[in-house]
């Protein structure tokens, strides 16, 4: 699986983000619980739905490659009990765009099955995309620039929030997290071999 997805932010606060708890946690539909492992490796659960088949995930990921901050590659572990489990590695890379955006790419190669890998493709694709839009969403939402400032008739300037900037963590324990919980929602929705 392979796409891009334009985010309203640079790429510093785009990796800062990717590095913040809340904001995975906020953004990833079905984001249970995020746990440290040691400085490359995370576990996460995910909760996940595709028609008739509902499924907690639980998974490893570990950063295998990092290069800091336009890129990563990831190895990735999860096991959804009788609906199924899903392996394989991701390429994420970040990139100026226009506007003060970033592009964020990624490569998925994954080896899936289970029971989920049983039901109609359209359902599957259909789910995942659902929840691939939902989690850009909800992320791009959070990384959109506050809103232009009101000036009243005194032409003091009113500042109005819009959001918050993400925490600036270490960029090591929180990107494993972001990376693993999105493909292991993509996983559980799709399991089935793609690239």
């Amino acid at each position: 699986m392979t796409n891009s997805r334009v985010i309203p932010a640079p790429p510093p606060i785009v990796w800062a983000a990717l590095n913040d708890p809340d904001a995975l946690k906020e953004s990833l539909p079905g984001c249970e619980s995020l746990e440290r492992i040691d400085e490359s490796t995370w576990k996460a659960t995910v909760a996940a739905k595709v028609g008739p088949v509902s499924a907690r995930f639980s998974g490893t990921m570990k950063i295998v490659e990092s290069n800091p901050p336009d890129g990563y590659t990831l190895r990735f572990e999860g096991q959804g009990g009788a609906a199924g489990f899903a392996n394989g590695d991701a390429k994420v890379t970040l990139t100026p765009a226009e506007n003060n955006a970033t592009t964020l790419s990624y490569d998925v190669k994954a080896q899936v099955g289970g029971k989920i890998a049983q039901i109609g493709s359209r359902l599957i694709d259909g789910a995942a995309a659902k929840i691939a839009d939902e989690f850009f969403g909800r992320f791009s939402q959070r990384l959109t620039p506050p809103a232009p400032a009101a000036v009243e008739e005194t032409g003091e300037v009113v500042r109005v929030d819009a959001g918050r900037a993400p925490a600036n963590q270490a960029w090591i324990r929180w990107v494993s997290i972001a990376i693993m919980a999105a493909i292991l929602v993509y996983l559980a929705v799709t399991m089935r071999g793609f690239r």
